[in-house]
């Protein structure tokens, strides 16, 4: 008996011994990736400093004010040169991470970029333009982290197609921004690499997944930024910063996924993740997608159908037949954000559009038993097991812990929220928990079910004739930590990726004091904890970004982009 004790203490002991150098072994890494990260920054300070020697006389805020178009056309013309404006970039970059924690890694092969394009015969569309990349986005030589340790000895053995096609345009990949850690949640904080912050109020989240383009370009570090979205990822970080930003058809651009290994949920079929640009304004957004929908594009991948850009859509100035909402049906936005899409309304109707009013069907629907199936069709276990060592991002524990209950107690939730189908934030609360597909007959089924909703929404489309529909988007910015208490108030952009419609978002307004005021009396849906959570979220914006989102139906890019510019140039006037 007691050799038998003796045996099972030896084994206690060494079990939590290995457990505890397990754990030595992930904090080594993270610190390694953290030291790695500073002295690129070292690095790049050092040679920005060297080149401010040289070139003593740079109009730093000249250069940094101009548009992306007039940016390229100054370059192209050749008055200013692709170094200076890579480096006026990178020293505005170092001051914004400073303040926001935005960026994950320089790139110093952006210097060779420099000497590589000076050797091409043709200058691209983006010749000399310093653009920033999403941390996933694959970059030869580089990690593609997801925020997630298992992730940090994986370097990219060749660039994803996306960044070949922008250097083959003329482009200068030059730093990878910071993202949530596994890339699902829209606040933007991972354990390796921390909390980004928003440049405006540093007590607010600049969104996410694309949280670190967000910041940057926000902050003026950047002046094109390539983020990806599969639930809000482009739009919310826009809408949180007051950017402009494309989620095009899913299609329409696309990376090669296997060289990102740990984005294991940009893998989720039915719901695919869309790449697409993040910028000021909506003239860089549609730059970027003419240079980026180019034969290079097509050769490195055949999956991507060869449809260049259409100028002549973007650029017709025809009126069009716009369908509007301000609420989803779903979950009530703060009265800022629907205060934007009536008073944009207003004005493209002066300015001779014709408005309809548009009701989304469905959308609690989609929410509970079609969007998050998607994700946790098998309980949220792929999803579980990116977290190595059980390292977990404070700001995603009660997504985890909702996930790790056994599936008996699962079963006793769905079956104690059956009566209380009206309370639907409660039960989407729970919705990760429960919403599992329990065999392969019921997945296909669950796709079929996608395929039959999409139908039915372009057939209510197409019913009342729309070219565009004018809708909300979350925000105003939240306050960090929010987001991960309030996942289920993204439908406004969620609802467009199962669509897989292109959906864009242009900033109109920002928070005035009328607007905290009436924040005040918003009661939600039911005046329940999570609709009391909303109201800490986005109090205390004055002075932030309020946008709008416009979206076409698939393979509109061109069109949707056009009501784009005509919301934003009408914002401007007003």
């Amino acid at each position: 008996t007691s050799a038998a004790l003796a045996l099972l203490g030896g084994s206690v002991a060494a079990l939590v011994v290995w457990k505890w150098l397990g754990k030595k072994m992930i904090q080594k890494k993270m610190e390694e990736a953290r030291r790695t990260r500073d002295e690129g920054m070292k690095k790049m300070a050092k040679a920005v400093q060297e080149f401010r020697k040289q070139v003593p006389s740079v109009q730093t805020d000249a250069i940094l004010s101009l548009p992306l178009l007039e940016l390229t056309g100054r370059l192209q013309e050749g008055s200013l040169s692709p170094r200076t404006v890579l480096y006026t970039y990178l020293e505005k970059a170092l001051e914004v991470t400073q303040q926001t924690n935005c960026l994950r890694h320089f790139i110093p092969e952006c210097e060779e970029q420099l000497q590589e394009i000076q050797q091409h015969k043709e200058k691209g569309l983006l010749y000399g333009v310093p653009v920033s990349i999403k941390d996933h986005i694959g970059h030869k030589g580089h990690l593609a982290t997801c925020g997630l340790v298992q992730c940090l000895g994986t370097v990219m053995e060749e660039d994803s197609v996306v960044v070949k096609v922008l250097k083959r345009q003329g482009a200068i990949p030059f730093a990878m921004t910071n993202v949530p850690q596994s890339l699902f949640s829209y606040d933007c904080s991972n354990p390796i690499f921390g909390q980004t912050s928003n440049p405006f109020n540093p007590q607010k989240s600049p969104g996410g997944s694309s949280g670190g383009e967000g910041a940057l370009i926000a902050g003026g570090g950047s002046i094109l930024g390539i983020g990806s979205d599969m639930g809000g990822s482009i739009r919310l970080p826009c809408s949180f910063c007051g950017l402009c930003g494309l989620k095009p058809t899913a299609e329409r651009l696309r990376w090669v996924l296997g060289e990102a290994q740990c984005g294991c949920l940009l893998l989720s079929h039915p719901v695919p993740c869309a790449l697409g640009p993040m910028a000021r304004d909506v003239d860089s957004l549609a730059l970027c997608m003419k240079a980026l929908l180019c034969q290079e594009m097509f050769q490195l991948d055949p999956t991507v159908p060869p449809i260049p850009f259409n100028e002549q859509v973007y650029s017709s100035s025809t009126p069009l037949r716009v369908g509007y909402y301000d609420t989803d049906g779903y979950f009530p936005l703060p009265p800022c954000m629907r205060r934007a899409v009536q008073e944009t309304r207003h004005a493209l109707q002066a300015a001779g559009h014709q408005l309809v009013l548009f009701s989304p069907p469905r959308v609690p629907y989609v929410m509970t038993e079609l969007f998050m199936k998607t994700f946790f069709a098998d309980g949220g276990r792929t999803w579980l097991d990116v977290f190595t060592g059980n390292i977990v991002d404070p700001r995603l524990k009660s997504q985890v812990n909702s996930c790790n209950l056994p599936r008996l107690v699962k079963k006793l939730l769905a079956l104690l929220l059956k009566p209380l189908q009206f309370l639907l934030l409660l039960k989407l609360k729970v919705v990760a928990m429960i919403s599992t597909c329990r065999s392969v007959k019921e997945m296909w089924n669950h796709h079929h079910q996608i395929q039959v909703y999409r139908s039915q929404f372009i057939t209510q489309w197409k019913e009342l004739q729309l070219d565009v529909v004018l809708c909300p988007v979350l925000g105003p910015a939240f306050t960090t930590g929010y987001p991960g208490k309030l996942l289920t108030a993204i439908s406004s952009t969620m609802l467009y990726n199962l669509l897989n419609f292109p959906a864009g978002i242009v900033p109109v307004s920002t928070v005035t004091e009328a607007d905290e005021e009436e924040l005040k009396l918003y009661k939600g849906c039911c005046d329940d904890p999570w609709d009391r959570a909303l109201k800490q979220a986005v109090s205390g914006a004055v002075g932030m970004p309020v946008a709008v989102q416009c979206v076409a139906l698939p393979w509109q890019e061109e069109l949707c982009l056009r009501f784009m510019k005509e919301v934003e140039t009408l914002s401007r006037d007003q």
